[in-house]
């Protein structure tokens, strides 16, 4: 447990201290007009009070994410507990704030708008369509994830397509209506219920006194299939959102087009990271005893969701259980439907289709819609489907991190200078290293089952050093233009 403690007050640390840093880094002024108030709809620029902006940032990018993601990437050992505590502060967090106050100074644009001006046209149209699919594959995950779990837990005579149904028609609406007739009212509630859940886990470590295993232990992979599953880059793509989650900066133009005011950026977009970071540390501490031989309980081939149930029934009474396993199901619902919605938006900027009368979102969000359920059959009807959209959607969310971490660093290099850029440089390579590494060593995923693991690593350095010099290559060729011209 000492483990823990300190895992947790280093995270509150690293808010207070490295968040207060890239505040003054970015430059945050209150008195600049945001695009609340400058471009107010009535749709999708909405001001809101930011203690609500907070609370719908913090479901927006949790979902089951820090919850289902932290246990089973628990099953690596205590260098979970390291990712979690130093992915947050040093890279999601950053990530994040950075992403969500480029997209507020730049009339609440999405994401692929921020890629195209900082790495090039051609990789904005690469990310339009990229991020369209990631959004509907998080909306497939997320519809699929609630309507097993009331399938299972509470109606198990129903068809599962039932409740696919009822989510979906339920996510049109929320993607439809403006963002505070719904969202802004109804999900700070889920957000409590999300936190309330994580304090339940707390109180449970001081009734029950469990055994979590300490730093000092060591960091060996105790993963049931060590073998196959090396710590890097396993670990890193299975802990995503509770370290860095591209997914995450797909949903702050959502909240940058809510606020009122620029230093609101720290606690909402960088306090909500290390508030995610923190449910993470909760339950991987819970999962990382339950994984333990210690803890006499049988673990083998149990998934995320499961777990939690597992969790749930051992440590509290019935209805707190009913509770949790419900928090975890509105959890997943509040992710898919501002996926969906944030994948309208994306389609609505780069179309310049105006938002404000409801048949133009419904042009767009229907086609989504469509797609999506097509996904969604594929992943109920066959064996695999889920597990397969699983493990690409994981993939991809961690690939999108690492392009919105180079865009980020082009910004920090181009207006900030004094080699503040070197804060997102690091982050940057080596999340190209672990998404380079998950291709080229992972045996299902990627050509691990073919290529010997030591040359995988290799190629993946020199993708990642490569990477490198293109940006150093540019980075120069840009300051000699500026100094000609200059």
């Amino acid at each position: 447990m000492i483990t823990f403690y300190i895992a947790l007050v280093v995270l509150l640390v690293g808010y207070l201290v490295y968040g207060t840093f890239m505040e003054r880094v970015f430059g945050a002024d209150g008195d600049r007009k945001t695009p609340a108030v400058t471009m107010e709809d009535g749709v999708d620029y909405v001001p809101m009070k930011p203690w609500r902006i907070f609370l719908i940032q913090f479901l927006n990018i949790a979902g089951v994410g820090p919850i289902c993601g932290a246990i089973m990437g628990a099953q690596f050992g205590t260098s979970s507990f390291l990712w979690i505590v130093f992915g947050s502060i040093f890279a999601g967090a950053v990530h994040d704030y950075l992403a969500g106050m480029m997209s507020l100074r730049n009339k609440g644009c999405s994401l692929p708008e921020i890629h195209g001006e900082y790495l090039g046209n051609g990789i904005k149209q690469f990310m339009r369509g990229f991020m369209v699919l990631l959004m509907i594959l998080v909306g497939v995950v997320f519809v699929n994830t609630p309507a097993t779990l009331l399938t299972v837990h509470f109606t198990p005579n129903m068809s599962v397509f039932v409740w696919v149904g009822i989510v979906l028609v339920y996510y049109l609406i929320a993607t439809l209506l403006p963002i505070d007739k719904l969202i802004g009212r109804i999900y700070p509630i889920f957000g409590f219920l999300l936190l309330g859940m994580a304090v339940a886990i707390v109180v449970a470590f001081f009734v029950y006194r469990p055994e979590i295993p300490e730093l000092w232990s060591g960091l060996q992979n105790r993963h049931p299939n060590a073998a196959h599953n090396p710590i890097f880059p396993m670990m890193f793509i299975s802990i995503a959102c509770g370290a860095i989650s591209g997914f995450h900066a797909t949903q702050s133009p959502l909240m940058a087009r809510c606020m009122v005011n620029e230093k609101q950026g720290r606690p909402i977009f960088y306090g909500a990271m290390i508030t995610e970071g923190v449910v993470a540390l909760i339950w991987a501490a819970a999962a990382a005893y339950f994984f333990s031989p210690e803890s006499g309980i049988v673990t083998a081939g149990k998934s995320g969701p499961a777990m939690v149930g597992l969790i749930a029934d051992t440590w509290f009474p019935k209805a707190i259980a009913i509770i949790t396993i419900l928090g975890v199901i509105s959890a997943a619902i509040t992710s898919g439907d501002t996926a969906l919605r944030s994948a309208r938006l994306i389609v609505a900027d780069f179309m310049h289709y105006d938002q404000k009368p409801v048949k133009n979102r419904l042009l767009i969000a229907i086609p989504i819609f469509a797609i999506t359920l097509l996904f969604l059959i594929f992943s109920l009807i066959d064996a695999n489907g889920f597990d397969v959209i699983w493990r690409y959607f994981a993939w991809a969310n961690q690939l999108l991190a690492t392009f919105t971490l180079w865009a980020i660093t082009v910004y920090l290099r181009r207006n900030k200078g004094k080699q503040w850029y070197l804060l997102t440089l690091l982050p940057a390579l080596f999340m190209t290293m672990v998404t380079s590494s998950f291709l080229l060593v992972a045996e299902k995923e990627g050509l691990g089952r073919w290529l010997p693991r030591g040359a995988g690593y290799a190629l993946a350095a020199v993708i990642t050093l490569a990477i490198l010099v293109v940006f150093i290559s540019k980075s120069r060729k840009r300051a000699q233009t500026q100094e000609v011209n200059g």
